[in-house]
């Protein structure tokens, strides 16, 4: 079990973790209904922290914010000799975690994306987890929710039993949404980015070959160009160089640098 602390990667705080040291915690959190928020960052997720104050601020404020890229383990090893022998994958982070849920039986609950997409992803994951219990369920309202609909889903999440939360809404959405959320919520609340597509079957993973080799990146920008282009294209370059200037001593962006939002977002 590696736990080495949180380091700073361009004024974002990443957990020097591995798979074992995050489960254990998440799970203590969950059998004891404390709060946690949990993200897992690729170079994306790390340059939505750096590129903006506030949403920096959010990042930094979550309990446990994992590797998920190769290039940002590769940062924490750089930099910190964190020694991480592989990544914290967010989508086989959720599958770790299903699984001890399971054994403990721990209900889940899962947070965003579309009702077909919950739906398969709610079968697949209880047929290979059988002793799994999914207290519930609720698609994205892709906007900004009104209070009383905040309010109502709060307490939906909590009357459910639910014990883990599990949030499936895009970075850097579902960042804000734990940030916002996991205090009222009161358990552990895990941002997984894809997962949710991943294992409905609605979307493919790249290769473990390409992902061992940091190229995840490559794969989802042929998978969906205009969509992704500006993300890998503009943000991979940046982070590059951010991280040289880090590395020699000369950092543009700074962890004391966050701001701390001004108003919430709702988002839903």
């Amino acid at each position: 079990m590696i736990d080495r602390g949180k380091r700073e990667i361009l004024g974002v705080h990443i957990d020097a973790v591995d798979y074992e040291a995050c489960v254990a915690r998440i799970i203590d959190a969950a059998e004891r209904e404390q709060p946690l928020g949990v993200s897992a960052l690729a170079v994306h997720g790390v340059m939505t922290g750096a590129l903006d104050r506030e949403h920096r601020y959010r990042l930094n404020a979550l309990d446990l914010v994992v590797p998920d890229g190769q290039p940002v383990r590769w940062a924490l090893n750089l930099l910190y000799r964190a020694r991480l022998p592989e990544r914290v994958y967010g989508p086989n982070l959720m599958l770790w975690v299903c699984e001890e849920a399971a054994r403990r039986r721990l209900p889940i609950y899962f947070y965003g994306s579309r009702p077909e997409v919950l739906e398969a992803l709610s079968r697949n994951l209880t047929a290979r987890f059988p002793d799994l219990r999914i207290a519930g369920w609720r698609p994205s309202a892709f906007r900004q929710l009104s209070l009383e609909e905040r309010t109502e889903m709060i307490r939906s999440i909590r009357d459910s039993g639910a014990k883990i939360v599990y949030a499936g809404l895009g970075c850097p959405r579902q960042e804000v949404w734990v940030y916002e959320n996991v205090q009222a919520l009161g358990i552990p609340v895990l941002a997984v980015g894809a997962a949710f597509d991943f294992y409905a079957g609605t979307q493919p993973q790249a290769p473990a070959w390409m992902q061992s080799y940091g190229l995840e990146w490559l794969f989802r920008l042929k998978s969906e160009p205009q969509r992704l282009w500006r993300r890998y294209l503009l943000l991979n370059p940046t982070y590059l160089a951010l991280l040289a200037c880090q590395a020699a001593g000369l950092p543009f962006v700074r962890s004391g640098d966050a701001r701390r939002p001004e108003r919430q977002f709702n988002v839903g």
